[in-house]
C-alpha cells in the first residue's frame, strides 16, 4: 500500500529526456516506484491524465530565507509554493541570517535593515549556521531550504564596514566562519560582490575563501561585481575563482544593462522607450539579447575548454529588484550604522558630493575600487527615473510605492536625488526599489533575457525578497508558470522536457541538491502536477498578487500542500537541507 498514487501523467523526469506516460507511487516521502502499475494501490489515488507531472521547482536565488523567524512566514511564502517551487537556496548576494559574528554585531543588523527594508534582527537568537538551522528545524518549514554563507556579513565580522581590502588575519578569520558554517551544513558561499561591503574585496580574499568552499565539496555564488560596460571583466573575474580553486561557481540572475558613455546611454534611453511604445503594437524583433548570447557562448566555451563548472541562473522579468541605498557611492555606507548613513544624507554637503560622484562617475573603470567607480551607479547609466519604489515600511510613504524618482521629486518639487535622500531619510534607510531601463513589466525590454530564457544551462530563478508589506515582484507569485506559458508553450524557445530540466535537474546538479530535482526511485517526492494547456499567470507589475493557473497539485517530501485552489502550508512538508 503505497501513501500517493499518481495515475496516467506524462512524465517529465527533470533530465531533459523526452517525456512519457507512467504511473508514480510515493512512500515515506520518497518516489517508490515509476512505470506502469495496474494493480498497485493507495491510500491516496489521483488520475492525472492529459497532465504533466514533473519534479518541484528548485528557486536556486532566493532570499525567502531573511522571513522564516517571523511570525506569518508560513503566508508569506504561499504564493512560491503555489507556483510550484518546492525548494529554494537562500543565503544569496553576500546577504542572510546566519552565521551572525560577535565583532561588529550592530553594524550586521544595519545591514539586515538596509537590505530588506525591515527590522530582521527582531527575533534572532543564534549565533552560528548551526544554531539557525536548529531554530528552523525546532520550529517547522512549510517548502525544503538550502543555505549559503553570506560572504558580505562574515567581511562586516572580520574587516567592519570599511572600505579597503581585507588584511590576511581578516580573511583569515572569514575561512574560520566559512569552515565552521559549511561544517554545520551550508552547501557554499555567496559572495555580493556589487555591494558594499563585498564590493570592497579583491580576487585574492575571494580565491582564498573559494578554496575552503572546494575542500567542503560547496558551491561558489555570485551577484557579479558588475552588470553593464565591465560585465565581461565581472564575469571573468568568477571563472577565474573557479579556476584557481577548483570549486564550482554560479553566476546569478544573468543580465546586462548596455553603458556606451553619457551621450550614447541617453540615445538608447530614449530608443528604448519609443522602441517599449511600438512595441506595444507592433511585435518587432528586435534582437536584444546578443550581448548576452555572446557572453554565455563565451562562457560555455571556455567551461567545455577546461575543468570549469560553472552554472548560471536568470530571472524572466524586465525589472530588477535591490535597496534604493545601494545606488549611491559605496563610501555613503562606510561606517555602516543606521544613524551615521542617515545624517549623511540630510547633510547638504555631502548630498552635492554624493549627486557629483553619480554624475561625474566612471562606471566603465575596472575594478571597481575608487569612491566613484562603483558599477551600481544606475542614475548615471539608467537616468534618474531608473529606480521604482518598491517598498518602504512606514503608511505615510506608502502612495509612493510604484513610483519612479523623477515623479516623486516633480511631487517633492526637489531634484531626484533629494527625493531619494528625503525618502531615506524619513525610511531610516530602508527602502526597496525595481530598476529598469524603461518601466516595470515592460515586454521589449524584456527581449534582452531571451538568450538566457532559451539556453539549456541557465537556470531560472524569483530572487524573492518577501517582506510582507510593498508592492512584490511579479515573479514572487508567477516566475515559473510565466516561463512555461511565454518561453516553453507560446513561444517555443525551448521544449517542454528541457524547460523543465532549467526549473529542477540542472539547478539540483549546479548546486550539488542530492536526492532532488528528478523524478527517479529513492529521490525526494517534491512533485508538480499541472496542465500544460492552462498554466499560465495574470500577474502584472501594478498587480503582482495573483496566484498562476494550471498548477493542479504540488507535494512537497509526500504531501499534498497545494491542490487545485487549497493551499496546506500549516503541514510544514518542508526540510532544511544539510549536505
Amino acid at each position: 500500500m503505497f501513501d500517493l498514487l499518481i495515475r496516467g501523467a506524462e512524465i517529465i523526469d527533470g533530465t531533459g529526456k523526452f517525456r512519457y506516460q507512467a504511473d508514480l507511487a510515493v512512500n515515506g516521502g520518497k518516489i517508490a516506484e515509476i512505470g506502469q502499475l495496474p494493480e498497485a494501490k493507495a491510500r491516496r489515488v489521483i488520475d492525472a491524465r492529459g497532465l504533466y507531472l514533473m519534479p518541484g521547482f528548485i528557486d536556486v536565488h532566493s532570499h525567502a530565507d531573511l522571513i522564516f523567524h517571523k511570525e506569518g512566514a508560513v503566508g508569506l511564502v504561499e504564493p512560491l509554493i503555489r507556483q510550484g517551487i518546492t525548494t529554494f537556496v537562500g543565503g544569496n548576494c553576500g546577504m542572510g541570517l546566519a552565521p551572525v559574528p560577535e565583532p561588529n554585531r550592530n553594524f550586521v543588523h544595519s545591514y539586515w535593515e538596509a537590505f530588506t527594508a525591515d527590522d530582521v534582527k527582531a527575533g534572532v537568537s543564534w549565533d552560528s549556521m548551526g544554531q539557525f538551522m536548529d531554530y528552523l528545524n525546532g520550529r517547522g518549514v512549510p517548502l525544503n531550504m538550502a543555505l549559503l554563507v553570506p560572504h558580505g556579513i562574515l567581511r562586516l565580522g572580520a574587516v567592519g564596514p570599511k572600505m579597503g581590502k581585507a588584511h590576511p588575519d581578516q580573511i583569515r578569520q572569514m575561512s574560520r566562519w566559512l569552515e565552521e558554517a559549511m561544517d554545520d551544513g551550508a552547501i557554499g558561499l555567496s559572495t555580493g560582490l556589487q555591494y558594499f561591503p563585498g564590493s570592497q574585496s579583491d580576487n585574492l580574499e575571494l580565491i582564498d575563501l573559494a578554496r575552503v568552499v572546494s575542500r567542503r565539496r560547496g558551491v561558489f555564488t555570485s551577484h557579479l561585481r558588475s552588470y553593464s560596460a565591465t560585465l565581461p571583466q565581472a564575469i571573468n573575474e568568477v571563472l577565474q575563482v573557479a579556476e584557481e580553486a577548483d570549486v564550482p561557481v554560479q553566476i546569478s540572475h544573468l543580465f546586462w544593462i548596455p553603458d556606451q558613455g553619457p551621450l550614447i546611454n541617453s540615445l538608447t534611453h530614449n530608443v528604448a522607450k519609443l522602441g517599449s511604445a511600438v512595441y506595444k503594437h507592433v511585435q518587432v524583433p528586435v534582437p536584444l539579447d546578443l550581448a548576452v548570447r555572446q557572453l554565455l557562448g563565451d562562457i560555455h566555451r571556455r567551461r567545455d575548454a577546461g575543468r570549469l563548472r560553472v552554472g548560471i541562473d536568470a530571472m524572466p522579468t524586465s525589472a530588477g529588484f535591490t535597496h534604493l541605498i545601494a545606488f549611491f557611492p559605496p563610501w555613503v555606507l562606510e561606517g555602516m550604522s543606521r544613524e551615521n548613513i542617515v545624517e549623511r544624507l540630510a547633510d547638504k554637503k555631502t548630498r552635492r558630493r554624493i549627486r557629483r560622484d553619480i554624475e561625474k562617475g566612471d562606471t566603465r573603470a575596472w575594478p571597481h575600487d575608487r569612491d566613484n567607480t562603483w558599477s551600481m551607479n544606475f542614475f548615471k547609466i539608467m537616468g534618474w527615473s531608473t529606480a521604482f519604489i518598491m517598498s518602504v515600511p512606514s503608511e505615510k510613504n506608502r502612495h509612493l510605492e510604484g513610483k519612479n524618482l523623477v515623479e516623486i521629486g516633480k511631487m517633492w518639487k526637489m531634484h531626484p536625488i533629494d527625493a531619494a535622500c528625503e525618502l531615506l531619510i524619513q525610511e531610516e534607510g530602508r527602502v526597496l526599489v525595481f530598476e529598469t531601463l524603461t518601466r516595470p513589466g515592460d515586454d521589449f525590454v524584456e527581449r534582452s533575457l531571451y538568450a538566457s530564457m532559451a539556453d539549456p544551462h541557465v537556470s531560472i530563478v524569483t530572487d524573492a525578497i518577501l517582506m510582507g508589506f510593498g508592492r512584490p515582484s511579479h515573479l514572487f507569485y508567477d516566475c515559473y508558470p510565466k516561463f512555461f506559458q511565454k518561453y516553453v508553450r507560446d513561444l517555443g524557445m525551448v521544449s517542454w522536457e528541457a524547460g523543465v530540466r532549467k526549473c529542477t535537474g540542472l539547478s539540483a546538479d549546479t548546486l550539488g541538491l542530492r536526492g532532488r530535482g528528478y523524478l527517479k526511485r529513492g529521490y525526494a517526492a517534491d512533485l508538480v502536477l499541472l496542465d500544460p494547456q492552462t498554466i499560465g499567470t495574470t500577474a502584472t507589475f501594478d498587480n503582482p498578487r495573483q496566484y498562476p493557473t494550471g498548477i493542479r497539485l504540488v507535494a512537497i517530501n509526500g504531501k499534498i500542500v497545494v491542490e487545485e485552489e487549497k493551499y496546506h502550508g500549516d503541514l510544514l512538508a518542508g526540510e532544511v537541507i544539510q549536505q
